[in-house]
């Protein structure tokens, strides 16, 4: 087979590279012993994957023809002929060792002298699931659906017990795990999901009545209370003012039937002016809640009420915005990217934002760079730290420009205004310190870092380092769209595409050949 292809074909290189690498997480899950024949080669299935997933192929049907009629997949097969099922079987173990080859290739790389961490840059992308936006159901249509399959469920084996009689009969089929192509369960999925989003919503208004609470009885109370909290503690307010009213009413009464001198009478409860002012605040809180919930009303019965859905195919994916209007069904991943196209960190989140992710990505880079920082040429020390982190206005936030982790540039608007802002400045011009007002000092200093002609130099280097791994994948290697369904499987697949980006990513650069393959230490 050696003479099917040139000595120079990239396949060689893979080949060789998977052989390099750790595999023993692949190959923990490989069948051996008990009944039928022995399991493919854990590697040989990897590499089919790489090399498949590398060339615009993700259907498991696709990838078994090609093992019959493609040069390059049957010398990765070197005469075994893996189906279609066994492909799909071995990819949906993923999430069990994917995470680790990950690793290995960006170890692999780092001994290639790849990683720069100079600058690296964090942006998040759109990733179409495997569902439909047509799938999306509200919360009463999914329980109407729930309640439909359970009576279609109790018709059957009511039909099923008249026909075979009631009991086992001995000779029915195992029941199966839980599987995304149920539909009763993934409906029960999608529900319990709406629930805990609900309790959560719940338990973080709660959190922020209390801390409110706390700051009143401190007397740091400042502004609007929450407003998912209102009413309640405005009641709590007409309550405490009341009861403080009350009680000064009663102490001059037990004063003045003891004889002691008293003062005039306090006013009763209901005319004093903090009572008042307390109860105007209780009807202007009941007022808004009852403008709320009749707007809510009117919008649900125009149909333009925004009641959270979730997705009957695959409960974990959301409606994602896209750049130009419009919306996907699928999740958004989060990539910190090095100067030289590696994908360092990965995470696929079902969160439309981006701002919550930047603290943990950069976190998650940091310890892959210590990672890497040992195996690169020259010793731990060489490039093992992050430089600077280069991230778009979605990451911007008080939190994000304060937190510890490496030096950062974050954007403050959108780049055209950044760069104006940058020619407005002259050199050594701080005038723009202040432009951002009252959004806090963090902010102000960020803005006026960005108008230096240092700050936006870095800054151009942004969409170069971020947004070229995101176009190969999407365009080059093709991949519009997830194949698996489940967060946990579909996090497992862009994780490994991205561990295919990086491997190609040093056949490309030149970085990984056969005589830098053959040089490394086994």
């Amino acid at each position: 087979m050696r003479q099917w292809l040139p000595e120079g074909h990239p396949v060689w290189l893979v080949i060789g590279a998977v052989g390099q690498m750790d595999t023993g997480a692949f190959h923990a899950l490989r069948k051996t012993g008990g009944a039928g024949t022995a399991g493919y080669d854990p590697d040989m299935l990897v590499t089919v994957l790489v090399w498949a997933y590398a060339h615009k192929v993700t259907s498991s049907r696709e990838m078994e023809r090609r093992c019959q009629a493609d040069v390059a997949f049957r010398v990765i097969c070197a005469g075994n002929l893996p189906d279609h099922s066994t492909l799909a079987r071995f990819r949906r173990e993923f999430p069990a060792a994917v995470g680790d080859f990950f690793a290995q290739v960006l170890v692999l790389c780092a001994r290639l002298g790849m990683g720069k961490l100079g600058a690296v840059a964090l942006d998040g992308t759109k990733v179409a699931g495997s569902a439909s936006k047509a799938a999306n159901r509200t919360e009463e249509t999914l329980r109407k659906l729930a309640r439909e399959t359970a009576a279609a469920h109790a018709a059957a084996d009511e039909a099923e017990d008249e026909l075979f009689g009631a009991g086992r009969r001995g000779d029915e089929v195992p029941g199966e795990p839980w599987s995304p192509r149920r539909r009763d369960e993934r409906i029960a999925a999608a529900l319990a999901d709406l629930e805990a989003e609900r309790e959560a919503a719940r338990q973080a208004d709660e959190g922020k009545a209390a801390e409110f609470r706390a700051r009143m009885a401190a007397g740091q109370a400042t502004g609007p209370a929450p407003k998912q909290a209102a009413v309640e503690l405005a009641r709590e307010g007409v309550a405490r003012e009341t009861a403080r009213q009350q009680a000064r009413v009663e102490e001059w009464e037990r004063a003045r039937a003891a004889g002691r001198p008293a003062p005039r009478r306090p006013r009763a409860p209901q005319e004093y002016c903090r009572v008042r002012r307390a109860q105007a605040k209780l009807d202007k809180a009941l007022a808004r809640a009852a403008e709320a919930g009749r707007k809510a009303a009117e919008d649900k019965a125009a149909g333009k009420d925004k009641a959270a859905v979730r997705n009957a195919t695959d409960p974990d994916s959301r409606l994602m915005p896209v750049r130009g209007g419009g919306f996907i069904q699928g999740y958004n991943a989060q990539n910190v990217a090095s100067e030289d196209g590696l994908v360092i960190a990965t995470e696929l989140t079902s969160d439309p934002a981006d701002c919550q992710w930047y603290e943990p990505m950069t976190a998650r880079a940091q310890d892959v760079a210590a990672l890497t920082g040992a195996h690169r040429p020259g010793g731990p020390d060489r490039d093992g730290s992050i430089g600077l982190v280069l991230a778009d206005a979605g990451y911007c936030s008080e939190g994000n420009l304060t937190c510890d982790g490496p030096d950062r540039l974050i954007a403050t608007g959108k780049r055209r205004d950044l760069e104006k802002a940058a020619r407005a400045a002259g050199p050594g011009d701080d005038s723009t310190a202040d432009d951002s007002g009252d959004d806090g000092t963090a902010l102000a200093a960020m803005a006026a870092r960005l108008a230096t002609e240092d700050g936006i130099t870095a800054y151009r280097r942004r969409g170069h380092i971020a947004e070229t791994p995101h176009g190969h994948i999407k365009h080059n290697m093709g991949f519009r769209q997830l194949t698996m369904r489940g967060k946990a499987n579909a996090s497992a697949e862009w994780t490994f595409t991205c561990a295919v980006h990086n491997l190609f990513k040093a056949i490309s650069s030149g970085r990984l050949t056969s005589q830098t393959l053959a040089a490394l230490p086994r």
